[in-house]
């Protein structure tokens, strides 16, 4: 129901109220997200200056967002203008976090993030977890979600939300994950999950491993790289497409399966059961296998031995970045999109990678020759999507602020 209609039906005395409670609410928005998005520290008077509200009611927000530590101040600082120091205002350290996780074919992960970005507690488990049970994985990833919960309240940190990751199609209208391929998991109910600890206080949040990476991208370039393709590198391979500073999701929340995009109709076959995605040539698997190592080795060891110009390994990387190239390509074309980022494993194997994917994106996109397209490496870091879901969790903050603040 919206504001006007519970105004309509409640009357006017409560509708006064409604209004200066959404007023509040809004500013406080306002103010916060500055903060957050903020370069650096700043002052009560540059909120004042960014938002248009007066220096009083900047205050008045300020000092309940100190109180419930979502912001911190610094020492006072002499500008050189007459009037008071101004006070620096900064997202706290220590004393919220979101909880990202995530389960990936060879891993799983639980990341404490706080408002500052500083990484409290991170948890990677190596696995396999090809044609895995997704009841026996989704205990163990939550009794290692309880613990960093445990350890983290222990020193004083209220984490106020999870975000899970996870590498296929996510139906969050029906608590379900659809499809993932590599995984073998298909029409899990997730929905159980929201009633175990510590997801029974947290709550939970399901989707997609590569939109969450986008905002962890998003996040690590100061928020000042607007439009870009996240191409999410690991045994399956995504795709986010990130537009003014919004992940795009389609109609269902299912688009970016860059991996099935098809390179050769008659190539090897997919783990989804298609012929020539994209996929069976620049996975993790397929790019560890057809270098002659153990495809749940590290990518550091693909890494080394093309770093030593073993034959084997470079033939891997050019076939992948070829592949890479051609689907890349077809994404530009439909989408116009300026910069491309290669994340997970492609982020090491970059240097590899690269001349094959813009000679193929060269050679086949339509606006090549007129535009500047940049390819380059994620700077989000490992396991990107984890941190990325515990991002999110804390901007939820900035939709409503007023749940943080004393009662």
């Amino acid at each position: 129901m919206s504001t006007s209609q519970q105004h309509a039906r409640r009357g006017p005395s409560r509708g006064t109220a409604a209004r200066q409670a959404s007023l509040r609410e809004h500013n406080l928005s306002l103010v916060l997200g500055h903060v957050l998005d903020a370069d650096g520290p700043v002052s009560r008077a540059d909120l004042a200056a960014a938002t248009g509200l007066t220096r009083a009611t900047v205050s008045a927000l300020v000092d309940l967002l100190v109180e419930s530590r979502v912001l911190a101040e610094g020492d006072p600082v002499q500008t050189g203008s007459a009037g008071r120091p101004a006070v620096p205002l900064t997202p706290a350290r220590g004393t919220l976090a979101g909880l990202g996780l995530e389960v990936n074919v060879d891993y799983l992960g639980v990341r404490a993030v706080d408002l500052a970005g500083d990484v409290l507690e991170s948890v990677v488990v190596p696995g396999d977890h090809h044609a895995s049970d997704p009841a026996v994985v989704l205990a163990d990833l939550t009794a290692h979600a309880e613990a960093v919960v445990g350890r983290l309240e222990a020193r004083g940190i209220d984490v106020i939300g999870a975000i899970l990751a996870l590498p296929g199609l996510v139906d969050p209208s029906a608590d379900r994950l659809r499809l993932a391929p590599n995984l073998g998991w298909a029409d899990v109910d997730l929905s159980a999950l929201r009633e175990v600890a510590p997801f029974d206080r947290l709550g939970l949040t399901v989707t997609n491993e590569a939109n969450l990476a986008a905002v962890a991208e998003w996040r690590a370039r100061s928020r000042h790289l607007q439009s870009f393709l996240y191409v999410s590198g690991e045994v399956g391979i995504g795709g986010a497409l990130l537009h003014d500073n919004a992940v795009f999701g389609g109609v269902r929340g299912w688009s970016g399966e860059l991996g099935h995009t098809t390179v050769e109709p008659d190539g090897p076959e997919c783990a989804c059961g298609a012929r020539g995605c994209l996929e069976a040539y620049a996975g993790k698997d397929a790019l560890m296998v057809a270098a002659g190592l153990d495809r749940l080795g590290p990518v550091a060891d693909l890494r080394a031995r093309a770093d030593d110009g073993d034959t084997a390994a470079l033939a891997a990387l050019a076939r992948a970045g070829w592949a890479l190239g051609v689907a890349l390509a077809n994404f530009v074309n439909l989408t116009d999109v300026a910069h491309v980022v290669l994340g997970g494993v492609y982020g090491p194997l970059e240097p590899y990678l690269r001349a094959h994917v813009t000679a193929e994106l060269d050679a086949r996109v339509l606006t090549a020759p007129r535009s500047d397209l940049v390819v380059e490496p994620s700077v989000a870091g490992d396991e990107a999507a984890m941190t990325g879901g515990a991002v999110e969790v804390l901007r939820g903050l900035i939709a409503n602020p007023s749940s943080r603040l004393p009662s």
